[in-house]
């Protein structure tokens, strides 16, 4: 009896080292993106000098399909959502995104399935592409100004 229930402990401790091994890169990632928002919610964009200014918006004046978005993430930061939309829409549409991917990556590695899914095709890429340039052509004209961080 003692040997099967030590047996039994084994392959419990085993499961729990798979696990956690398993989820050892979901959740590091989880991590780096967590303390990322953090700073971001931290240290202000919306304050001068303390971030970058875009290189194509102070060398055009065009306000690229990124611009914005650390505005963005701070306001997600302080639970804003009407203000992260309003800051860059699609970053708010990708922070969403990311977090419906993860879910999914982190519940098939807890599960031990490949956590490899459905690859985005040539067509999704020049998709985004295609949406991205048309958000940046808009926001840059007149009538799509209120799209404009």
């Amino acid at each position: 009896m003692s040997g099967a229930v030590s047996a039994r402990g084994a392959a419990g401790r085993r499961g729990v080292r798979g696990l956690v091994r398993r989820l050892t890169a979901p959740l590091g990632v989880l991590a780096a993106v967590v303390a990322s928002f953090v700073f971001v919610g931290l240290v202000d964009p919306n304050e001068p000098g303390h971030y970058p200014a875009c290189p194509l918006l102070a060398l055009t004046g065009i306000a690229c399909p990124a611009c914005g978005g650390l505005r963005s993430a701070h306001a997600v930061a302080h639970g804003d959502l009407a203000a992260a939309v309003g800051a860059n829409v699609p970053a708010v549409a990708g922070y969403a995104a990311f977090a419906l991917f993860w879910a999914a990556w982190a519940v098939r590695a807890a599960r031990g399935l490949p956590t490899v899914g459905p690859r985005p095709r040539a067509v999704h890429w020049w998709t985004l592409g295609g949406l991205l340039l048309v958000f940046t052509l808009v926001r840059n004209l007149p009538f799509g100004a209120g799209l404009t961080p």
